[in-house]
């Protein structure tokens, strides 16, 4: 049996996912089974000191460092909700990449708490531990 949505709308806009998957299928079959599940291992960890560099004091000498950059990136991605996995295990990855401790990572992610919940701060701290296990195999 079909499932077919009552709204008209829903409706719509099962037929156009169902058209662009059966169209990516077609284009490669491989996209099938795609998942963007651990998608950010593949990109590589920028070494601290072209960190540094290109986000670091090279430019402006009286500013933030990278790792107090990262540290800030992370915890504006923990506020909106942890809802951007791979941007957050990346951001950690590169954190300790700049020097930051698992301990300021850990503060980062709290404070984050007060801002965008606790829910957000779980979540966040969950897949800071997934990039710190994976950063230390």
């Amino acid at each position: 049996m079909i499932d077919t949505p009552k709204n008209p709308f829903e409706a719509l806009f099962k037929q156009t996912q169902d058209m662009a998957q059966d169209m990516a299928k077609t284009m490669n079959p491989a996209l099938a089974s795609f998942t963007p599940e651990g998608f950010e291992k593949m990109w590589p960890t920028i070494p601290a000191e072209m960190m540094e560099m290109m986000m670091g004091k090279q430019f402006n000498p009286d500013g933030l460092d990278a790792k107090t950059r990262l540290l800030l990136t992370l915890q504006g991605l923990t506020i909106q909700g942890a809802i951007a996995e791979p941007q957050i295990r990346l951001t950690v990855r590169h954190a300790l990449e700049a020097g930051a401790t698992k301990q300021e990572i850990a503060d980062t992610i709290a404070q984050a708490a007060m801002f965008g919940g606790v829910p957000a701060m779980n979540k966040a701290m969950e897949l800071a531990r997934q990039a710190i296990d994976g950063a230390e195999e």
